[in-house]
């Protein structure tokens, strides 16, 4: 089936998100009330508590945000372009985001490729424009869709082929498929410190394109055709920092 998908009609993404609040005794206190409810279901032992393990709030749409969103497409001269949205105000990121996905899906064949995409971007990015009160695009307003209706691929899940008890991730992923790994500064684990104690975005807007480039390698791959090169790389635009 793949072989069908036209690639130049996927727009390839990646997001970075981080606590809302640098700190657990920063956040207000009926939203730190709500995440000791909920870290009593993540502390794995008595020397965690819900304030040692608040920067993993980052990955819950109800208690952190979205700092970064890059993607990527293949222009007419099959050159992979990558473009970033990022800045510390997340309304001001998703409203310039959801203004291009309404350009780039102005067809129903286009589709929207990630990597966990399908558990974690998709939603996510949904969940935080709803919080925002940004009207969804087209693309992520998939309720009350059928299957069929909803324009999503994920590299993760063509991974499984079926095999819904496993998650490999996409560094993982890349080596045994042998592609470059796109893991040469930080990882998921370091945009916490990388954004709330270095105040460095330009750092994780870096590490967020590598990322793009690594789930559109791993997609080309999938279909039989060669790797990127170099040359085959563009960075369009400048990422929003506001």
């Amino acid at each position: 089936m793949l072989e069908n998908i036209n690639i130049s009609n996927i727009l390839f993404l990646d997001i970075e998100t981080v606590p809302q609040h640098s700190k657990f005794d920063e956040a207000p206190k009926a939203i730190q009330h709500l995440w000791e409810k909920k870290a009593k279901f993540l502390i794995k032992d008595e020397t965690e508590t819900p304030d040692t393990i608040y920067r993993q709030a980052g990955i819950y749409a109800e208690f952190g945000k979205v700092v970064c969103i890059s993607c990527g497409y293949f222009s007419s001269e099959n050159k992979l372009r990558i473009k970033s949205f990022a800045g510390d105000d997340e309304k001001l990121v998703l409203s310039e985001f959801a203004e291009m996905l309404k350009k780039f899906f102005s067809r129903n064949d286009k589709q929207l490729c990630a990597h966990n995409g399908k558990e974690f971007d998709f939603p996510f990015l949904a969940r935080r424009m709803v919080i925002n009160g940004i009207p969804l695009p087209a693309v992520l307003d998939t309720p009350g869709k059928k299957p069929w209706e909803v324009n999503h691929l994920d590299t993760l899940e063509l991974w499984k082929f079926g095999d819904y008890k496993s998650y490999t991730s996409l560094l993982l992923l890349a080596t045994v498929l042998g592609i470059p790994t796109p893991k040469d500064d930080i990882d998921g684990s370091m945009v916490w410190d990388v954004y709330w104690n270095e105040n460095n975005l330009q750092r994780i807007v870096t590490y967020c394109q590598k990322d793009v480039l690594t789930i559109a390698q791993i997609f080309l791959r999938f279909k039989g055709e060669a790797l990127l090169s170099e040359n085959d790389l563009e960075i369009v635009g400048r990422a929003m920092v506001s």
